[in-house]
């Protein structure tokens, strides 16, 4: 397995310190404060932990962002075992700083049923490799880059994306509140549907919110911007993994009261609707004077 995707899966893979005490780390990447996908991923971790039956995996969850993650301590996830019925199990973990809260979230886990289906039609989109990658669109700006910033960028990720739509993250220019981005891991994943699950719900988070102010041409660059997610919730509808492509189709209704609602839908290339989710974020602008 290719270092960078190990990494990350170890950074997955919680410590249990206690029944229903769990504890994690982050890694040293230059950033100020907690990636926010990382915690939504170890927490369903920590909770998926609590259901032995093998046979229950998450459906859904919601969570809440309450205070800025610090990189340089540890997280610990308390797991309160709110139910376990017949068919769904229901789980409540609070992530913990220095005694505070910084995250809570529920998360609800079935066992496999048959029932009536129906999905949404899967997007256009080009092939995934005909797309751009993160690389070629960061490389124009590179030279601009502090050294710090651009060593960050350069370092090998363990998701590859490739976006059909240009990124807000190089480029200011207004653009409609869509994106079409292609994930998978760069390597090949376990079979563990659980696994990938806490895998999709770390990768949910990376470009959700920046679709939410793609109509006004700004960047979280900015220094007269701040961006911070408030919130995300997550519905897993079949099992999948992670290793193929995957496009994750973005949209944003709404954006007002310095916050910008999005929603993501998971396509695998069968077509198949495998995941959704949807976030509301801090999106505020200062007055530059």
């Amino acid at each position: 397995m290719k270092p960078e995707l190990e990494a990350l899966l170890e950074l997955l893979d919680l410590e249990q310190i206690e029944v229903n005490l769990f504890r994690g780390v982050s890694p040293d990447e230059g950033w100020q404060r907690v990636y926010g996908g990382q915690v939504i991923g170890q927490a369903l971790v920590a909770a998926s932990r609590t259901v032995e039956d093998i046979n229950r995996v998450a459906h859904s969850l919601h969570g809440y962002f309450l205070r800025p993650g610090d990189t340089t301590i540890p997280i610990l996830y308390q797991v309160d075992r709110i139910r376990d019925g017949r068919s769904f199990t229901t789980r409540r973990v609070v992530a913990i700083q220095n005694g505070h809260a910084i995250f809570s979230m529920s998360a609800s886990f079935q066992i496999s049923e048959q029932g009536l289906e129906h999905q949404a039609t899967m997007p256009s989109a080009p092939e995934p490799l005909s797309c751009p990658s993160e690389t070629d669109l960061m490389q124009p700006y590179l030279n601009d880059m502090p050294e710090e910033q651009r060593t960050l960028a350069n370092r090998p990720k363990p998701i590859e994306m490739r976006y059909v739509d240009d990124s807000v993250e190089f480029s200011k220019a207004a653009k409609e509140p869509i994106q079409r981005v292609w994930i998978k891991t760069v390597d090949t994943m376990p079979a563990d549907i659980r696994l990938n699950q806490c895998l999709l719900a770390y990768a949910s988070d990376m470009t959700l919110i920046d679709t939410s102010y793609r109509p006004h041409g700004i960047s979280w660059h900015d220094d007269n911007f701040q961006v911070a997610s408030l919130d995300h919730a997550m519905w897993f509808h079949k099992p999948f993994t992670i290793d193929d492509w995957l496009l994750y189709y973005q949209d944003s209704p709404f954006s007002g009261g310095a916050r910008g609602f999005s929603r993501g839908t998971f396509y695998n290339r069968q077509g198949e609707l495998i995941a959704s989710c949807a976030q509301e974020g801090l999106i505020r602008l200062y007055n530059e004077n």
